[in-house]
């Protein structure tokens, strides 16, 4: 009888999330199409500091974008909207992943710049709430998590297509503990859901005139949700004859962006959520790690920007927040001025960031004091920025 009571529960556990993620799929079929920006006026940009470190390095990131964008915001081109209380202490109060005040600002926005926010993991002394990031992602349907990763002198041009609102992430927070000895959660996929990433991924490499798409899975093992996500692809792939469309599994994926012989010839990536995360950190190792790497999440309607790491709350606890590494959300800026039309104004960014931290490197940041603060190496980006000069110091640095 006791084993009977079990399995129902869990059935009845699981009903409950069918239910919801098939009213999802009909949202995802019915969705609208793309928002066009050029006929925005303002833009809205929100600017939500999150938690831990979140708050010094986004204000960072925001002084590179008033530099940049200083025409625009006077004109009223561009407007920028601070939202505060999505920090771990506002979410717990509420015990809600984004307080609903939070989110109703949020949503009257088109564009988000997001600091890190912490997630509490077993053993925390915070209650089991849904990462911030993961609510955000679903309630705004940001279903693209996309990361360049660039190291000119290794010959390294990657970026990574994430799924961004399936796979274990999206019910991670509703797995069932059946029986204190047994445990389950829940691997999610769709159709749907793999066709819109694989094709924004292939439309990318279009685009920019790239002649390759990978997709990363483990379909071999993982068969039936893993198995859609692959088959998907290739049916989308035939819609792009002229583009090399091939697989890895994520194992072998890993190795191979370590050995010098082949990672240079991977261009475009696409993956299920928990493989991009983990992909995508690994290769922002040659980069300069994870401190250096910027994020977009791209929806139709909404897009959020942020760095790809955590809210780090023990440089705070330690009070080392002053010496976080702002470089992660600064390429996350220029990743959304290049998503709203600002593609000249993003190149100079991106060059600059460039300068600083892969070629020149005049101002070393530790996150410790054996470095520089976010502040110093901000102004160091600031300054790099303002050269004249800018792009033939760039070209220099690449042949030296």
């Amino acid at each position: 009888m006791e084993r009977t009571n079990v399995i129902e529960r869990a059935k009845e556990h699981f009903a409950g999330i069918l239910k919801t993620q098939l009213e999802r799929l009909e949202r995802i079929r019915s969705e609208e199409g793309w928002v066009d920006y050029a006929t925005l006026k303002p833009i809205v940009v929100g600017i939500l500091g999150g938690d831990g470190i979140g708050p010094h390095i986004t204000n960072e990131a925001v002084r590179v974008l008033e530099v940049l964008l200083k025409e625009e915001i006077e004109s009223g081109k561009i407007e920028f909207r601070t939202i505060d209380g999505l920090t771990i202490e506002r979410r717990v109060e509420v015990m809600k992943p984004i307080p609903d005040e939070v989110l109703a600002e949020i949503k009257k926005c088109q564009v988000l710049l997001k600091g890190p926010t912490t997630t509490p993991k077993k053993g925390d002394p915070w209650p089991n709430i849904e990462s911030a990031n993961v609510a955000m992602r679903k309630e705004l349907d940001l279903f693209a998590n996309v990361r360049p990763v660039r190291v000119p002198k290794e010959g390294i041009d990657w970026i990574f297509f994430r799924e961004n609102t399936e796979d274990v992430y999206a019910l991670g927070s509703d797995g069932i503990e059946v029986t204190p000895e047994m445990a389950i959660d829940f691997k999610l996929t769709t159709r749907p859901g793999s066709e819109r990433i694989a094709r924004l991924a292939f439309e990318h490499a279009k685009k920019v005139k790239k002649t390759r798409v990978t997709a990363v899975t483990k379909a071999n093992v993982v068969k039936t949700t893993d198995g859609m996500f692959l088959h998907t692809f290739y049916d989308v792939a035939k819609e792009y004859p002229d583009i090399q469309a091939d697989d890895w599994f994520i194992d072998i994926m890993t190795a191979k962006l370590v050995d010098t012989k082949r990672r240079t010839d991977f261009q475009v990536l696409v993956l299920p959520n928990l493989y991009g995360d983990i992909l995508t950190d690994e290769a922002a190792e040659f980069q300069g790690g994870v401190g250096t790497a910027g994020s977009a999440n791209i929806g139709k309607r909404y897009a959020m920007f942020e760095a790809i790491h955590g809210s780090a709350p023990r440089m705070v606890q330690e009070g080392r927040a002053q010496y976080a590494d702002p470089a992660s959300m600064i390429r996350a800026s220029a990743m959304m001025l290049q998503h709203i039309g600002y593609s000249e104004l993003a190149e100079k960014l991106e060059m600059a960031l460039d300068i600083c931290g892969q070629f020149e490197k005049k101002l070393i940041i530790t996150g410790r004091s054996t470095g520089v603060t976010g502040r110093e190496y901000c102004d160091y980006i600031l300054k790099t920025m303002a050269d004249p000069n800018l792009k033939s110091r760039w070209e220099a640095c690449q042949k030296a």
